[in-house]
């Protein structure tokens, strides 16, 4: 079980998920590592980002520059990695994330602190989509059915065995996204709208935030798929494909492929705690 958090936004308007990083991390002195490596114009995403978590108070909110002229390794973003209490990753190209921070030190660190300390980890759109040990970075529309229009790289690899995709709905993004887990059915697939997200507490738990829909498409029991079998350029067929629609309210328990009510769930654990305090009396 890791001991880290990991929130991950669907793309679109973002503020909710910045006031939400802040009332997670409650110290208004914790510090925030922004990495904006994934946008265009990575100073100029980075320099905004840092302003609007100091709008909320936030004074310990900086940016790692890291592109084309500036490397991840440097001492002193290593040291600044050691010390972070939130890591937040900004929207843009998810392949420049790897292409960048890929198989670094810097990388190997975030890792290590989000499995053994209680560190948080966010972003949005490209930011959350390479969060997973793979992700999906091409797929359009129909096409996506189509074997060999929808690809796969390795991911940051903070969780396993999951494929998170953004602007899910907004994209057209179901048939990719059912393509990848039907060609991998060990892993879940999670497509998140925008201005919606997740919380994924211990690794397991996936819990939504926002006003739209979380998509689980879970292939685990699958009976037939030829994704493996069919030529390049022909559709794939898939047999049993589980698919839930989750709001803010719900979760997924990724390990025990669950679906449940949030609230009903903590009423149980306080039921629960009630029985065993009456027999203990």
């Amino acid at each position: 079980m890791s001991k880290g958090t990991l929130i991950a936004l669907g793309g679109g308007y973002d503020d909710d998920l910045i006031k939400l990083i802040r009332s997670e991390i409650c110290p208004i002195n914790s510090n925030i590592e922004i990495i904006a490596t994934a946008a265009t114009e990575p100073a100029e995403s980075g320099f905004a980002y840092k302003e609007a978590f100091e709008e909320l108070g936030c004074g310990k909110a900086e940016f790692m520059l890291i592109d084309e002229e500036h490397e991840a390794d440097k001492p002193e973003y290593i040291e600044r990695i050691t010390q972070a209490d939130v890591i937040f990753f900004t929207g843009g190209d998810q392949v420049r994330l790897m292409e960048f921070i890929g198989g670094t030190q810097l990388l190997d660190i975030m890792r290590r602190r989000y499995h053994e300390e209680d560190i948080i980890i966010a972003g949005t759109s490209a930011g959350a989509a390479v969060m997973s040990d793979r992700m999906i970075y091409d797929g359009y529309g129909h096409y996506s059915l189509i074997k060999g229009e929808m690809k796969t790289t390795e991911g940051f690899g903070f969780i396993q065995h999951v494929y998170l995709d953004t602007h899910f709905v907004e994209r057209g993004r179901f048939g990719r996204l059912a393509h990848a887990v039907a060609h991998d059915p060990h892993y879940v697939g999670i497509g998140l709208s925008e201005e919606t997200g997740i919380i994924i507490r211990g690794g397991d738990k996936v819990e939504v935030f926002g006003t739209g829909v979380v998509t689980i498409i879970d292939a685990s029991n699958i009976r037939f798929s030829n994704t493996r079998q069919v030529q390049e350029s022909e559709p794939i067929a898939v047999e049993h494909l589980i698919m839930h629609l989750l709001v803010e309210g719900y979760r997924y328990c990724l390990q025990e492929h669950l679906f449940q009510p949030v609230e009903q769930n903590r009423n149980q654990g306080m039921a629960q705690q009630a029985s065993h305090q009456g027999k203990v009396a």
